[in-house]
C-alpha cells in the first residue's frame, strides 16, 4: 500500500493493519500524483503478478480471479473492461456513462486503437513486463496508465481486454471536462516524449 498525499488517517490505520498483515507494506511516496504513488507500488512489489486497482473497489474483489492463472495464462497485461462482451454496469447515470465513452473515443484515436476501456481502474501485469513497463514511466498524474498501456503497445507486449461487474461510485472525484482535457494535453505530452526519444533509454 502507497500514501502519498492523504489529509486524514489513511496512513495511521495502514500501519495498524499492516502490523496484523506480514504480507502487506505500507509505504510513503513524497511525490505527490496518482501515477508516482502506483509506480512505487509496482515497483517494489514481489509477486510474480501485479494487480493494481481503485481505493473504491467498484469492481468486486471476487473477480480477481478473473485476471491470474489459472483462469487466465499467456498474458503481459490484463485490463478490465466495461465494454468487452459480458461487462455489466451498476446504478451508472446516462451522462456519466456517455462521458466516459466520449473520453475512451479521444484516446483511441488519439493513441490506443482497439482498447475499448483503458480508464476502468484494475489492472494486472506479470512481474516482468511491470518492471520494464513502470520504470520508464514519466506521467505523474490520472493519465499514467494511458501511458503504461502506449508503452507496452510499443513493446509488442500482449494485451488482454476482462469483461467485469462495476459498480457507480456516486462520490467519484471525476471530472469528465476537466479530466478530458487533461487528458488530451498527457496523450501529447506521452507522443512528444516518444518523438524525443525519452521511451527509447534503457530503464
Amino acid at each position: 500500500m502507497v500514501e502519498n498525499g492523504s489529509s486524514d488517517r489513511t496512513l495511521e490505520l495502514a500501519h495498524e493493519f499492516a502490523s496484523r498483515q506480514p504480507n502487506l507494506i505500507v509505504l510513503r511516496e513524497e511525490q505527490s500524483g496518482k501515477g508516482n504513488a502506483v509506480r512505487r507500488g509496482v515497483l517494489e512489489a514481489r509477486g510474480e503478478y501485479r494487480f493494481i486497482c481503485d481505493a473504491d473497489l467498484s469492481m468486486p474483489i471476487d473477480e480477481l480471479v478473473k485476471f491470474l492463472p489459472p483462469v487466465l495464462t499467456g498474458f503481459d497485461v490484463v485490463i478490465a473492461s466495461r465494454e468487452a462482451p459480458g461487462a455489466v454496469r451498476y446504478n451508472e447515470p446516462l451522462y456519466r456513462h456517455w462521458g466516459g465513452r466520449a473520453v475512451n473515443l479521444i484516446i483511441r484515436l488519439l493513441i490506443l486503437p482497439g482498447l475499448n476501456d483503458t480508464q476502468c481502474g484494475f489492472k494486472c501485469f506479470r512481474a516482468e513486463a511491470a518492471r520494464n513497463l513502470f520504470s520508464q514511466q514519466i506521467l505523474s498524474g490520472w493519465s499514467f496508465d494511458i501511458e503504461i498501456l502506449y508503452l507496452a503497445r510499443k513493446k509488442r507486449m500482449s494485451i488482454k481486454e476482462i469483461p467485469v461487474q462495476w459498480y457507480f461510485d456516486a462520490d467519484s472525484k471525476v471530472n469528465a471536462v476537466r479530466d478530458a482535457l487533461r487528458m488530451i494535453g498527457d496523450i501529447f505530452r506521452i507522443h512528444i516524449n516518444a518523438l524525443c526519444g525519452r521511451y527509447d533509454l534503457n530503464p
